[in-house]
């Protein structure tokens, strides 16, 4: 079922499983090729080369990525992630404020929303490339632009992992555990298509495309009238024992 009304969401977000959503965003985004050359080159892009090559051809291409031929590096499998945007907004992401964040955060608030943080963060991937199996301290709303993505979590998330477990990062690794598929909630996403994606739960993101490009707007301490989601309230008291970490459990996953 996607979620296309003010009450739809606000009766959904505040349980898994994940669901789709359609939030009519009037933005076009230039090409994922073009995007990927701009970024690439920036010095807080952060990327991965992957594959079944020896580790020598990694390392090569891991020297080269910067440099060789876009249309040669998007035949290699990596995946890719920059989370500050915003440094953007003037030349390829011109418009993206005023067409997106600002008609976003105005609808949150309308409906009685808050939150402490919010920002874009920008992927892509190449086909067979996956991100790590992990969980993420915020609400996302991901957003295919470009290419076929699946996205892979649990229908409920507390059978493989507790809040407390996901606060303390008991997900990070490169595969997810072995698990019954029929727990599994798979969403393949194609152009134009969003999803709601849950603080706290695990997931991983596997490509399907040549080349594939999303972006997820993430929340942080997102509330609808004062309350928080049941897994955000265990983040939230992890923090009151331990002040000094608020806010840098972002951090972690860093490597996508």
């Amino acid at each position: 079922m996607t979620i296309m009304t003010p009450d739809g969401f606000t009766r959904h977000w505040r349980q898994p499983p994940n669901f789709p959503l359609q939030v009519p965003f009037d933005y076009r985004f230039l090409p994922g090729i073009e995007i990927l050359d701009y970024l690439r080159d920036d010095e807080e892009v952060r990327f991965t080369i992957l594959g079944d090559d020896d580790w020598q051809v990694r390392m090569e291409r891991t020297a080269a990525f910067r440099t060789a031929p876009v249309e040669e590096v998007i035949t290699w499998p990596f995946r890719l992630v920059h989370f500050n945007l915003a440094r953007f907004y003037g030349d390829i992401l011109h418009g993206f404020q005023e067409q997106v964040m600002i008609p976003w955060r105005t609808y949150l608030s309308a409906q009685g929303f808050t939150w402490q943080r919010l920002a874009p963060i920008l992927f892509i991937s190449t086909e067979g490339a996956a991100s790590t199996y992990h969980n993420d301290n915020s609400h996302g709303l991901v957003w295919q632009l470009e290419g076929t993505k699946t996205f892979h979590s649990f229908l409920d998330p507390d059978k493989h992992l507790s809040a407390e477990g996901a606060v303390i990062g008991d997900t990070t690794g490169e595969e997810p555990p072995e698990h019954d598929a029929a727990d599994r909630q798979s969403v393949t996403m194609q152009p134009g298509d969003q999803l709601w994606s849950h603080a706290l739960t695990p997931h991983w993101v596997t490509t399907k495309s040549v080349l594939a490009m999303s972006v997820t707007l993430s929340h942080g301490g997102l509330s609808h009238q004062g309350r928080f989601t049941e897994r955000e309230l265990a983040l939230r008291a992890y923090w009151d024992k331990n002040p000094d970490e608020a806010w840098t459990h972002d951090l972690r996953n860093v490597r996508y």
